[in-house]
């Protein structure tokens, strides 16, 4: 969380030093009836931030710490320090940084960083653990877990002038062959190392034209304790960069290429695009990569009606197989398409159309009407291929009274998903739909809020059909001048699988907090779920409480030195 600095000529005309931030505690008590317990009965969660600032100097901290235990082998401690002074911050602990799609993106690493931007350029550099060494256990059955300890480390140069861009961006990983002593014979983990080469810029042709354009080279060796490869090649200059990369007899080389065309005039714009990825094209900067395609896309965007109705456009071509190695081929017309409209002050509608592949998170809104706690499902990261999506929201307002408020807003939408969800391979021709409708009426005399809801998901794969659905009640309200607020809210949901019920669930929710002298802040919630077994064969009936006490301190300190 970088802040922005002063400057030192500032110094003796403002304030020397400053120091803001604040800490959170809360305490989780559970107990579950009618099955083995699924969580600690106790726990805790502590976080904080600390914010110092000296003239020119901006030193942000944050930490959180838990003894909860996750799936992913350690306590939920992550650190993280921003310092920023004038136009350089860094980034020391955990951190994510994104050079560009085809190099480092989004990737989080332990380490340090910094982005700095003298004058007309742009600087980024970054090294630290992409990834943490874990050992296989084959006792507690996390062989296919195992991993090498991962080091990376890269840098991103640009400079603009003029309406001209010009960026290089190098970013290198490898792995530690030695930072896990056994490898499992049915483990198919290998030691690599990437580097990967990026050159990108942009221009204004004209006035209203503008041309941008990236081409990237990633070698990947698959197996670090392979023979060094010998003789020339079309990539042999990458043997320059000595010891960030080898090229063994298990290297290999991809190449990625993006430019872009657009024409920028007052009331519409209109663009070209094309970008091509080669086969098996990927970088150990990011997560999830798609290659083996080529693009060729037109865009463009206007407006109607003095601005109330918004439209913007892709269309396109794509392709894959692009060596033809392939026993089937996918040729496909692209395109997505966004249209706003502000009917009246009280109507807005928006929708949308897409059918470009995407990675994304799959999360039901059951999810977080079931969870107990906020902190549940920290480590989630379950990403699912999308290659259709398609939504409609419309909201109206009933009543701008002062008096009396009121709102009623409807939402719907389509995915269709497919090949990986948390890097494992599913089958094809999934689909979701999900619709929500809700009212809203406050009351501000009263300091009284209430909402309805109606909540449906549904969701086929295969030859089963999944439906989940049911409303949620709320209200809220304040006491003291607003220093003591309370909510209530209950929800029923059940889901029915090929015309069988399966498990309705039904669940309160209470929450009050207590704010005194506007720094400190109490708050106290307490949830039952209660899931039903249904008419599915063995399915249990069960109880789960939970209960929280939490406490925050927000503080800001600014020293008042007398003038002598």
């Amino acid at each position: 969380m970088p802040l922005r600095g002063q400057n030192l000529d500032a110094i003796g005309k403002g304030d020397a030093f400053s120091l803001s931030g604040g800490v959170s505690v809360n305490q989780i008590v559970y107990a579950m009836s009618g099955m083995e317990q699924r969580r600690q009965p106790y726990s805790f969660y502590a976080s904080g931030s600390l914010s110092m600032s000296l003239y020119g100097w901006s030193v942000p901290l944050s930490f959180s710490y838990s003894n909860q235990q996750f799936s992913f082998q350690q306590p939920f401690n992550q650190y993280s320090l921003h310092p920023t002074y004038k136009w350089i911050t860094g980034h020391f602990g955990f951190n994510s940084m994104s050079f560009s799609p085809y190099t480092l993106a989004g990737h989080t690493f332990l380490g340090a960083g910094i982005d700095a931007t003298p004058g007309n350029w742009n600087i980024s550099a970054m090294y630290g653990r992409l990834l943490k060494a874990v050992v296989p256990d084959s006792a507690a059955g996390t062989e296919n877990d195992a991993a090498f300890q991962r080091m990376g480390y890269g840098f991103k140069a640009g400079y603009t002038q003029s309406g001209h861009q010009l960026q290089l961006i190098v970013f290198a990983a490898e792995d530690d062959p030695t930072s896990i002593p056994v490898i499992p014979e049915t483990n198919e983990l290998l030691p690599q190392q990437n580097l990967v080469v990026s050159l990108g810029g942009a221009t204004q042709l004209f006035s209203s034209l503008t041309l941008n354009a990236e081409y990237a080279i990633s070698g990947i060796t698959r197996d670090l304790r392979s023979p060094e490869a010998t003789g020339n090649n079309a990539y042999s200059f990458f043997s320059i960069w000595g010891p960030v990369y080898t090229q063994r007899v298990t290297s290999a080389y991809y190449d990625a290429f993006k430019s872009g065309l657009t024409y920028q005039a007052k009331s519409f714009s209109v663009g070209a695009a094309y970008e091509r990825i080669d086969p098996g094209y990927r970088t150990l900067g990011a997560y999830y990569f798609n290659n083996d395609l080529e693009n060729i896309t037109l865009n463009g965007a206007t407006a109607f009606w003095g601005g109330r109705i918004n439209v913007s456009a892709n269309v396109g071509r794509q392709r894959d197989d692009l060596n033809e190695e392939k026993t089937s081929s996918l040729r496909r017309t692209v395109g997505s398409v966004n249209v706003g409209i502000a009917a009246s002050e009280r109507v807005n509608i928006s929708g949308s159309y897409s059918n470009f592949t995407t990675f994304t998170n799959i999360r039901s809104q059951f999810v977080d009407i079931n969870q107990l706690t906020p902190f549940d499902n920290l480590d989630t990261l379950n990403f699912t291929q999308i290659s259709q999506n398609a939504s409609l929201n419309a909201s109206f307002v009933l009543s701008a009274a002062q008096e009396r408020r009121q709102n009623l807003s409807v939402s719907m939408s389509f995915q269709d998903a497919a090949d990986e969800q948390g890097g494992v391979r599913q089958a094809s021709g999934s689909q979701f739909y999900t619709a929500n409708a809700a009212y809203s009426l406050s009351l501000p005399a009263q300091n009284l809020n209430g909402s309805a809801a109606m909540n449906y998901n549904q969701n086929i794969s295969g030859e089963t059909t999944t439906i989940t659905l049911g409303p949620t009640v709320s209200a809220s309200t304040s006491f003291f001048e607003k220093q003591l607020r309370a909510s209530l809210s209950t929800s029923w949901n059940a889901s029915i699988s090929d015309s069988e019920l399966l498990s309705p669930v039904f669940n309160v929710r209470g929450n009050a907090s207590y704010t005194l002298l506007e720094k400190h802040n109490l708050n106290l919630s307490l949830a039952v779920v209660n899931r039903s077994g249904g008419t599915e064969g063995g399915a249990q009936t069960f109880s789960e409480f939970t209960g929280t006490l939490g406490y925050s301190y927000n503080f800001s300190w600014t020293p008042q030195f007398k003038k002598n």
